[in-house]
């Protein structure tokens, strides 16, 4: 699936083929951490079907406890995160599901890693109330 998104401000722009039934979600404390919510919700591309149109992300490697490290970019103006890879030549860029214009086009979650760190309360929301906009 085609598929193309930006950043919140719209300075970096990018294009991608992905399978719309990929789509993975970590509940690991970094990408807590690095979204600022609950978990992150990642869609792999591979690198040769990856292009950024317009813009140039800024690069932060991070050193998991593991010892590896992977590449974080996001946009320097607004801070919205675009993509995950390797250090060096990367086989796939894990894209993030919400800068996406096709988000509401994509399947259900393929799988869900780092579950001994999810929040409790985060997959059982039917009981929330809800409303449907800004109250």
């Amino acid at each position: 699936m085609k598929v193309d998104g930006q950043c919140h401000c719209g300075a970096i722009r990018y294009e991608a083929e992905v399978d719309p039934d990929t789509i993975g979600i970590c509940h690991c404390t970094d990408c807590q951490t690095l979204t600022g919510s609950a978990f992150r919700a990642n869609v792999p591309a591979r690198a040769e079907h990856f292009r950024l149109l317009q813009g140039s992300p800024r690069r932060y490697v991070k050193t998991a406890d593991s010892g590896k490290q992977r590449v974080h970019a996001f946009c320097e103006n607004c801070g919205s995160p675009v993509y995950s890879c390797a250090v060096s030549d990367p086989a796939t860029y894990s894209l993030r599901v919400g800068g996406l214009n096709q988000r509401h086009e994509l399947g259900n979650p393929a799988r869900q890693i780092w579950t001994s760190r999810r929040l409790t309360w985060c997959c059982d929301l039917a009981s929330v109330p809800e409303t449907d906009g800004q109250p």
